[in-house]
Parts: structure tokens; sequence; C-alpha cells
């Protein structure tokens, strides 16, 4: 049964707001978002997410409009493993199955999902293709995700990546409701 959902944070992290329609269904993820923020300059973003079984990441395409120029990302993983940026191979991500966009909540939706981590003990550490905004520049980063327990009809996760950790709580579909320095969903 495909879950389908419309979600909007308040972004404080970029001092805007993001939307993102999206479906879970046959254990795949598939979203379209579009944000605004002020911080570090003030920007448009939209996206396109797709990912495969497991919620693994297949495709990010996100373009990026601030006052100087547009940018644009096709961000790509191969069924082996391999990612791409723009059709060029991205040495030193193999390991990585997700993406994660730069002031994104929605995209911290993934590791939770295939871990079940918004309903059972665990803890994952696992590499990630982050990707900045407005920059659009790809880089690994390594991000850890514990369950907590649950808290106010969700799921407390804790998010750590280097020194910066925040207690984020999920809803029982496992998309972000409150991530502390980051967004709070609306609604």
């Amino acid at each position: 049964m495909a879950i389908s959902r419309v979600l909007t944070w308040d972004v404080t992290a970029s001092n805007g707001y993001e939307t993102a329609w999206a479906e879970i269904g046959d254990g795949a993820l598939r979203a379209r978002g579009r944000a605004v923020g002020t911080v570090p300059e003030p920007y448009w973003v939209t996206y396109e997410l797709e990912t495969g079984p497991g919620c693994v990441t297949r495709r990010l395409r996100v373009t990026v409009d601030t006052v100087a120029r547009t940018r644009s990302l096709d961000l790509r993983r191969g069924d082996g493993g391999g990612w791409t940026a723009d059709g060029e191979r991205l040495p030193g991500f193999d390991a990585a199955l997700d993406c994660d966009l730069g002031r994104c909540p929605l995209t911290n939706t993934m590791p939770v999902l295939r871990h079940g981590l918004h309903r059972k003990p665990g803890e994952r550490r696992l590499l990630m293709a982050w990707v900045s905004v407005p920059a659009l520049t790809v880089r690994p980063s390594w991000q850890t995700y514990t369950h907590l327990g649950g808290v106010d009809g969700g799921t407390r996760v804790r998010f750590a990546s280097g020194d910066f950790r925040s207690d984020v709580v999920f809803d029982g579909d496992g998309f972000v409701r409150d991530y502390p320095g980051l967004a709070t969903r609306l609604g």
C-alpha cells in the first residue's frame, strides 16, 4: 500500500520553507520538492528524488537559483554502487546508499525507513553523498542514526555527523517532524 504525503517544513537553518510531495510504496520513496531560503544567500531550490528497493537512492536532480546564477546537479547511484554527478564518476562514494540534500529534512527519511529506526531500536553508521545548498557540491559524509525511543506519537532518532548532533523526531511513516537546528514540520 502506497503512502502519499505533502509535507511542509519551516526550515530555520536557511530562514526559509520547504514543501515535498512524497510517496512511499513497495519499499521505495519518490519525491519532488521546492524550497526557498535566505541563508547563506537568497535561493530557490527544486528537486526530484527517486529511490529503489530499500529506499536506496537512484537519482537526485536539483536546481538552485540565486541572484548570481542557476546551478543544476544530476546525482545518480548505479545498481553496482558507483555514483556520478552530471555524468562524472565520484570516487570514494561506493559504500554510500543515500544522498543527503543540505537543509532538506526529507532526505533523512531513507536510512530511517530502510533500517526501521522509526519503529525499533538500533544504530547505523552510514556514508552519505551529501549535497551542499546552494553550491550543489557533493562530498562524502559519515552519519550515525540512533533510535532513542518513542515521543509524542513519534520516535526520537539521534542524528550525528562530525561534531554535529540533533535528536530528530520522526512520525510513524518515517518523515521528519522536528529536527532541532534544521526544521520543524508545519501542520
